[in-house]
């Protein structure tokens, strides 16, 4: 499904990120793994080639400027091109609307808004450029598109979450402003919004003790247990299929809107959510 083709994951170290790296790895991408870190990178494009794979890691934080650029030309230089770009990397800092300083509010802007239009502007060398030299030839054209990863906190806001219900509705625009701009080369660009999944983001704080550096300022991942605890009690009442989605369930969302399956689609947000809203 994905033979010949370059796709690029940020965020793709672990969780959602990794399951879709070794999901378009499966299907025959050549995945270009980015992480904050680059031992989670590594892990990811490890199990890639366990499985007969191709893949790179390049760490490297997508909030800093100058990385986009790097990234891009990187996958290009070891792959040939760039068909799928993938903006999935973030975090939460969450807190209520009237406690979140300037700093938390600017932190989760910058990395789910902000970065991802960083990354689309970088690869319009590499994705608009051939889709038009493809177009002035007469010849036959390739897949080419980008998948944003929005929320249903930004689809509907949630307590505590103003800056990330910010930033994730801030990417639905982003994204149907692209699939209009870009759309005339063939290339699509869509979201998906997640809802309850099972990542280092949504696990009890208490127990996983995950965190993550933000300006020297440890920031700790998950929600508080009594909050998790009740989100649970009532799990069947909110969310049709009765349980979070897994990371695979999830990146199978992206793996569709990035897919032949999904050719004459763009512009549109894919809620994978098990039901949760309707």
């Amino acid at each position: 499904m994905f033979q010949d083709q370059t796709v690029v994951i940020t965020g793709a170290g672990r969780g959602i990120g990794a399951s879709a790296a070794l999901q378009f790895a499966d299907y025959g991408a050549s995945v270009v793994v980015n992480d904050l870190e680059i031992g989670p990178a590594d892990e990811t494009v490890r199990t890639i080639l366990s499985r007969g794979g191709q893949a790179i890691a390049v760490a490297g934080d997508v909030t800093d400027p100058a990385f986009p650029e790097q990234l891009l030309e990187t996958a290009a230089a070891e792959f040939g091109g760039l068909n799928v770009l993938v903006n999935n990397a973030g975090y939460t800092w969450d807190g209520m609307a009237h406690r979140i300083g300037d700093e938390q509010w600017q932190a989760i802007l910058d990395v789910h808004l902000t970065a991802p239009f960083r990354m689309i502007r970088a690869a319009a060398p590499h994705l608009r450029d051939a889709a038009a030299a493809e177009l002035e030839s007469g010849g036959p054209t390739v897949n080419r598109c980008i998948v944003n990863v929005s929320s249903t906190s930004g689809l509907h806001g949630n307590i505590g979450q103003a800056n990330y219900a910010a930033g994730k509705m801030g990417i639905v625009g982003l994204t149907k402003t692209i699939a209009k701009e870009w759309g005339r080369l063939g290339i699509r660009c869509n979201a998906v919004a997640f809802g309850f999944i099972d990542t280092r983001l949504t696990r009890p704080q208490e127990i996983q003790e995950e965190s993550i550096e933000i300006g020297g300022r440890e920031v700790a991942l998950g929600i508080p247990a009594k909050v998790r605890s009740m989100l649970d009690k009532d799990i069947h009442a909110r969310i049709p299929l009765g349980r979070p989605a897994t990371i695979e369930e999830a990146a199978a969302g992206i793996i569709l809107l990035s897919s032949p399956l999904a050719a004459y689609i763009t512009g549109h947000v894919l809620e994978v959510t098990g039901g949760m809203g309707i």
